[in-house]
């Protein structure tokens, strides 16, 4: 079987986990390995503070406490994402509002967003999907206009760029995330990036149970969000040379894209000139008119040992989210539209030129 993805390590990611494992290393509050990977990790994303997590669901869910978002308010989140966005929301009490996406880059839609925006908004959770930008120009302004806190949710976008500037640092914060199928991983485990020492300082205190003086006597409610020292040393390694990685699923992705040029019947994710596409996962939809519908195409994939995933069920598609009191009712309709016609590839990086041209001839012999 040929899956989706493939986590892919190196003799040197196994040595600096043993190193460090040796060092003692064993949790956050050892060592030098996590403290350097926080520095070199929001470096790179040009911010001047990261903030390592144990996933980066509870990144999210970090940031929007560490800015006192609470019950009550409410926060526009894309609506083709993974259900981890919402969630960081709803863990504070505060209600998920789902903004659709657009048609051709099926990232979040700034005019709905601002459509969306209440009394009761205090914040915008854009996505960069499957490692494309946002257009971050658009949301910074409407939530400049409104007042408005922003966490952009970056996942699956390790080294995206929009104009030219690294995804994660133009909101007030952003979370990562680094679990084995990202651009570099630490098995488990999230950063949040921010520029605002306050809101770092906030979440370092958040983080570690809020531990203050004397040491057993807590005054605010934290939580236990540490990432292990070793893991830090196995993210150090992979960072080293993420530009190599992020080359790598740029060439794969568009050997799928030569590969199927002219099959009319797949979509691709609009790359705008402006955009630095990281292309986490090869990522299609299917149009309307195609022969095929997705569902139909997966089985004929996975009947010849070719694993495929779908796209994301929307926010407002999701049982547990329509369960929430106040949760709106709203239309997604290309979002909604993107769950039943889309999937991705297999994207591991190591796929062979055999396997990458089965994968294709097949998809194009379908379509």
């Amino acid at each position: 079987m040929i899956r989706v993805f493939d986590p892919h390590l190196r003799l040197e990611d196994l040595a600096s986990v043993a190193t460090a494992l040796q060092n003692g290393e064993i949790s956050g509050n050892f060592g030098t390995s996590l403290e350097r990977f926080e520095i070199g990790f929001s470096s790179y994303v040009g911010c001047a503070f990261g903030v390592a997590t144990s996933s980066g669901t509870t990144a999210l869910h970090l940031a929007l406490a560490a800015a006192g978002i609470g019950c009550g308010d409410e926060v526009i989140v894309s609506s083709s994402t993974n259900i981890a966005t919402a969630l960081a929301a709803v863990y504070l009490g505060a209600v998920p509002v789902p903004a659709d996406v657009k048609a051709d880059s099926w990232n979040i839609d700034p005019d709905h967003v601002e459509s969306l925006i209440t009394s009761r908004t205090k914040a915008i959770i854009p996505v960069h999907l499957f490692g494309a930008a946002a257009d971050m120009d658009r949301i910074m302004s409407i939530a400049e206009r409104h007042d408005l806190l922003v966490v952009e949710d970056c996942a699956q976008a390790h080294g995206a760029r929009w104009n030219g500037r690294p995804v994660g640092s133009f909101g007030h914060m952003a979370a990562f995330s680094f679990y084995a199928n990202k651009a570099i991983t630490t098995g488990e485990g999230g950063m949040v990036t921010s520029n605002d020492r306050q809101l770092a300082d906030r979440m370092r205190y958040l983080k570690n149970l809020a531990f203050t003086e004397p040491r057993f006597r807590h005054t605010d409610i934290g939580y236990n969000y540490r990432m292990a020292g070793y893991q830090a040393a196995l993210g150090l390694e992979q960072l080293a040379r993420i530009e190599n990685i992020i080359e790598a699923k740029r060439s794969l992705a568009y050997f799928y894209r030569n590969s199927l040029k002219g099959v009319e019947a797949i979509q691709w994710q609009a790359e705008p000139q402006e955009m630095r596409h990281v292309h986490w996962m090869a990522a299609l939809n299917l149009r309307r008119d195609s022969k095929l519908k997705r569902d139909d195409l997966a089985r004929v994939l996975y009947e010849k040992g070719i694993e495929t995933r779908t796209f994301f069920c929307p926010m407002n598609q999701q049982p547990a989210l329509q369960a929430l009191e106040g949760f709106p009712s709203d239309p997604c309709p290309v979002a909604d539209r993107l769950w039943t016609s889309g999937l991705y590839l297999p994207s591991s990086l190591s796929l062979t030129d055999k396997d990458l041209n089965l994968i294709s001839d097949l998809v194009r012999d379908s379509l």
